[in-house]
């Protein structure tokens, strides 16, 4: 059978179950690609098993193996696996030396908790394989700083996980901000998430500063990011507030308190003037995301929704108000509903294909591992300034961690 020229621009048809009557020789449209690569996820909680779900839902690798050193976590991880691969055999690890170092295997995706970053990475590294770091790239802004040094030297991909970027409203609010220019110039930045707490993880370790690097760092990171992103520049200094107003007073786990904010406000100020700012509310029975930009010639709104109410209204929404300047309009930027459904709405999946993309050199807008540094400097520095009351000088909070750069 000929090979497909561009028919369709995706692989939707092959993902439909409709045409799985078919034999493999006798499909054309409905054809899956061929997979070329194999990774091995090492920490298969929710993050890991999301990540397996998008390489089989993405087409061009397969999940050869896992580690893990929850022993739920493997039957899970199986469980996904026999639906997701039926007949073939999922490779249990013994040890992370033996999942990171399998010659069979192309590429490492590492979604072990935040604490354990450091020590992953500087086992993985030693595989020469292509590395999907999930956020955030460490708890601290020492560890973080060696992870960009050691991702500096890595011969292969080595990709920060953030995937809010690729979320289709905020790939749509980059497109008009930054590329499109259709704001003019951005002057200020605003976000604002407003959520259900924390969900259990093993050994609940989310619920502790120690092991997460504090909420602006585990969960916020994300929103530092793109608060980053579209103002283009690196922070001049971070403002917050917060405190632990409703979550997990009085949690404890293994004779320990938990001690995590569940809301703040943050105020960045960067060094070419923008400001930004950041609203967070974890105890609100919803999931919303919100994001503002202002540029002199115009004003965006974005945002996602998902409240639990049977009233029919947009998930996602884009305005791009223009005044008299130029049009205005009103959207719902979305992907296809199995992608969206895929996870973090369709985030994980294009930061997966985008992974498989930086290994075959094609062009891509992945995080690199200086975006992910400086999400965490934001993240810490809002947690420190929480802690002080003070306004945290971000040359300044380097410096007192070893860290003096040029620019």
């Amino acid at each position: 059978m000929s090979a497909k020229n561009k028919e369709f621009g995706g692989s939707f048809v092959s993902r439909n179950p409709r045409f799985e009557y078919l034999p493999d020789w006798d499909r054309f449209l409905s054809a899956p690609p061929q997979p070329k690569y194999k990774f091995n996820i090492i920490g298969v909680g929710v993050m890991g098993q999301e990540h397996m779900r998008v390489t089989a839902l993405e087409g061009r690798a397969t999940v050869h193996g896992v580690y893990d050193t929850n022993p739920k976590s493997i039957e899970k991880a199986k469980e996904i696996f026999a639906a997701l691969y039926p007949g073939q055999t999922l490779k249990v690890y013994q040890s992370l030396e033996e999942a990171c170092l399998d010659p069979e295997v192309d590429g490492l995706i590492i979604c072990t908790p935040n604490f354990s970053h450091i020590d992953v990475v500087k086992v993985a590294v030693k595989s020469g394989k292509h590395i999907l770091l999930e956020k955030p790239m460490a708890t601290t802004i020492k560890d973080a700083y060696e992870i960009t040094r050691i991702a500096k030297s890595h011969p292969d991909v080595f990709q920060i996980g953030l995937q809010y970027r690729y979320k289709a409203i905020y790939v749509e609010a980059i497109h008009e901000a930054l590329e499109r220019k259709t704001l003019g110039e951005i002057k200020q930045i605003s976000i604002q998430e407003h959520r259900v707490p924390f969900l259990d993880k093993v050994n609940q370790w989310n619920k502790f500063s120690k092991y997460s690097g504090g909420t602006l760092v585990e969960k916020c990171c994300h929103y530092f990011d793109l608060l980053n992103l579209f103002a283009q520049a690196r922070p001049l200094s971070v403002y917050a507030v917060g405190n632990m107003a409703v979550n997990f007073k009085n949690f404890e786990y293994n004779n320990e308190k938990s001690d995590i904010l569940d809301n703040a406000l943050v105020t960045v100020v960067y060094e070419n003037g923008i400001t930004a700012g950041f609203n967070l509310c974890m105890f609100a029975p919803m999931f919303y995301e919100e994001l503002v930009i202002c540029g002199d010639e115009g004003r965006l709104k974005a945002f996602e929704n998902e409240d639990f109410l049977p009233v029919p209204r947009p998930k996602n929404h884009l305005e791009i108000m223009g005044g008299e300047g130029r049009p205005s309009r009103i959207a719902s930027p979305s992907y296809p509903e199995d992608i969206e459904k895929s996870g973090h709405n369709g985030g994980t999946y294009y930061e997966h294909k985008y992974f498989i993309d930086n290994i075959e050199g094609k062009k891509t807008s992945t995080a690199t591992v200086d975006e992910g540094f400086w999400s965490v400097v934001v993240g810490v520095a809002a947690e420190e300034s929480v802690k002080t009351g003070k306004i945290i000088n971000i040359k300044e909070l380097l410096n007192e961690n070893g860290i003096f750069l040029n620019t």
